[in-house]
């Protein structure tokens, strides 16, 4: 899991932040708006396979815990899940692995790596979903929150990069694989397949 270590290990390991203090209007200094728009066109479908990717990882997670509540059907899986949210659905696989390892007394390696590395996606596509695209820079920083403390209102900036987008679908993607991967070794080990 090199790519995911990596990625993990640092909040913005490959998009440099930064903030700004609030003044009296949110807003944002564009000096070179056909620069930016140069950059968001470029930008732009990996925008998209970030999300693609990423409703793909949602609706595998869904799919395996459905299979987990039982095999014959979705429908019970489907009917707990109902509308839960992406971070209620980790949540339940944590607490079903929790669960899981301890009702057997096995171990499974990794699942608290996974729960991390499904959050991380989480994080990482909502800053890309939720950013002000508009607001990009010359420099490709764009505004993704407002951030309060006890110093006041910041706007915070994120440098989206062709290459940070691209390590986030590639994340998400690896993400995805070590998910499935984990979810057969838990079905090795309960059908007694495991060595």
């Amino acid at each position: 899991m090199p790519l995911i270590a990596a990625l993990c290990a640092s909040q913005y390991e490959h998009m440099k932040s930064k903030t700004k203090k609030f003044n009296q209007h949110l807003y944002h200094e564009i000096e070179d708006e056909d620069l930016a728009e140069e950059y968001l066109a470029e930008a732009l479908p990996y925008i998209g396979e970030v999300i693609m990717y990423f409703n793909g990882l949602e609706d595998d997670l869904s799919s395996i815990l459905c299979e987990w509540f039982t095999d014959r059907t979705d429908q019970m899986g489907l009917v707990v899940m109902g509308s839960m949210a992406y971070a209620a659905k980790v949540d339940l696989l944590k607490r079903l692995c929790d669960d899981f390892h301890n009702s057997l007394g096995v171990s499974t390696l990794g699942y608290e790596s996974i729960v991390k590395m499904l959050h991380e996606c989480a994080r990482l596509r909502n800053m890309v979903a939720h950013a002000n695209w508009e607001s990009m820079n010359e420099d490709a920083f764009t505004f993704v929150r407002l951030r309060i403390s006890k110093s006041g209102l910041k706007q915070e900036y994120v440098q989206f990069t062709k290459e940070s987008l691209i390590k986030v679908v590639e994340l998400i993607m690896e993400t995805r694989n070590e998910l499935n991967e984990f979810s057969e070794r838990r079905s090795d080990i309960l059908y007694g397949r495991h060595t």
